[in-house]
């Protein structure tokens, strides 16, 4: 299994032929008229991270017996992670010391119910204590309820595939909002689902075969016919499960909101970048594919969108080309484009019409440098794309610290902070330090 902020970018340029200079397009972009630099007042400028990446020792929750089994495709087991479970004041004071006023965490919901129908009191006090700890250090708490991880009893029941998981999910929601929303600043449902389903149909074949062994493999371990995790390559049904995640996030925004009618409630949405070259461009079938039906759910359904962009792709008529031989590339072999996260946010301002908010961002490198290079580039052409009328209201760089990057494991680094994983130190990256000089200022 592979990280899924890299993989579908890697999928997609299978195939591909032929050269783009579509790097001009920021190159005039960056020689356009200058950019007003100060953001507005109130933006909300933070780091994010996911429980299951950071907390370690997730014992109950689905990926826990995927990654350990025998001949599993994960490269490292999650183990210990960064200890954030009991460090998480560290984490919030570094978040502090930053001079960021917000950071984005999820709530993991094998904590909260490790056993279907027992909900766990001290894992909810945990949660609400994070919380009140960011609002001691003048933090605004933004909580996603469930990013990618479930609890081992959901998948073992088929996951988002058995018709009770929307019912389920939004059990969670209630539980989890009656005891932590009235702290909340902002929340999301999920994390990525437009993902859910299709990003098999694009990758190599040998990979969607590794992740489906592993998963049968389990399965025959717990004596189930279909264990089915939260973050998976293989889905037997992709139809059915994205059309129940589609309708428990539904049911989940009506729980929260049932219990906090003014907390505003989202999504978050991994989408790239997609620029059209040429006649008969696939850009608009490719987002209709990944992006749209979600985009029109979150119109209908949430108080703002959340996008989350890492890369961008040119099409023509006949797949993605690859990048310009000139471009800066990711620990993966990526381009790194600074102009792809302004991009995201007006297509998403313009399918949705709803506020923006980029939940994550970032770059998987061991060169800080390019981190350090690209958070500023990024951020004034993201404060371009406002000045045009697009209104986005927080930046939230993915992540605080290196963490467990899910089939990668340790590998790939996006971190502003690395940690030692013997003894949990956290040290500051200079690009940490780059982000907060903008976070202070509230300017460029």
């Amino acid at each position: 299994m592979i990280d899924r902020r890299s993989i579908v970018v890697s999928a997609m340029a299978l195939g591909a032929s032929g050269m783009v200079g579509a790097g001009r397009a920021f190159a005039r972009a960056a020689g356009a008229k200058p950019v007003p630099r100060a953001f507005p007042e109130g933006f909300l400028w933070g780091a994010s991270t996911a429980a299951h990446q950071v907390e370690g020792n997730n014992l109950n929750a689905d990926l826990w017996p995927i990654e350990n089994i025998p001949g599993t495709i994960f490269a490292d087991r999650s183990g210990d992670a960064a200890n954030s479970f009991e460090l998480w004041p560290v984490d919030l004071d570094l978040v502090k010391g930053m001079g960021l006023n917000s950071y984005r965490f999820s709530l993991e919901w094998a904590r909260i119910e490790p056993d279907k129908g027992h909900f766990s009191n001290a894992m909810l006090d945990h949660y609400k204590a994070m919380i009140e700890g960011c609002r001691a250090r003048g933090l605004n708490p933004v909580v996603t309820f469930n990013h990618f991880t479930t609890p081992r009893w959901f998948a073992a029941q088929g996951g988002w595939h058995n018709p009770e998981s929307p019912d389920l999910f939004a059990r969670l929601c209630d539980r989890a909002a009656r005891h932590l929303a009235e702290g909340m600043a902002l929340a999301t449902t999920l994390n990525e689902p437009n993902l859910a389903g299709v990003i098999g149909e694009i990758l190599p074949a040998q990979l969607v075969a590794g992740d489906r062994a592993t998963q049968e493999a389990v399965a025959r371990q717990l004596g189930v016919p279909l264990y089915s995790p939260g973050v998976a390559l293989y889905v037997p049904d992709p139809k059915t499960y994205r059309a129940n995640m589609m309708e428990g996030h539904r049911r989940g925004v009506a729980a929260i909101k049932a219990v906090r009618s003014n907390l505003d409630v989202g999504v978050s949405l991994a989408i790239i970048d997609d620029q059209a070259i040429g006649k008969n461009s696939m850009r608009d079938t490719i987002r209709e594919r990944y992006y749209g039906e979600w985009l029109r759910l979150a119109a209908q359904t949430c108080d703002f969108i959340g996008v989350q962009n890492y890369e961008r792709k040119v099409w023509n008529d006949k797949g993605a080309l690859p990048p310009p031989v000139d471009a800066r590339r990711n620990a993966g072999g990526a381009e790194v484009w600074p102009g792809s996260l302004a991009g995201v946010a007006r297509y998403a301002w313009e399918a949705t019409k709803l506020p923006v908010y980029v939940t994550e961002h970032g770059v998987n490198s061991d060169d800080d440098a390019l981190r350090q290079w690209l958070i500023p580039q990024a951020l004034a052409e993201l404060k371009r794309a406002m000045d045009d009328g697009v209104p986005v209201r927080g930046y939230f760089h993915w992540s605080l610290i290196d963490n467990f990057e899910w089939g990668f494991g340790y590998h790939h680094r996006f971190g502003l902070h690395s940690f030692d994983r013997e003894t949990f130190k956290r040290t500051a990256k200079p690009s940490s330090r780059v982000l907060a000089d903008i976070a202070l200022r509230n300017s460029l």
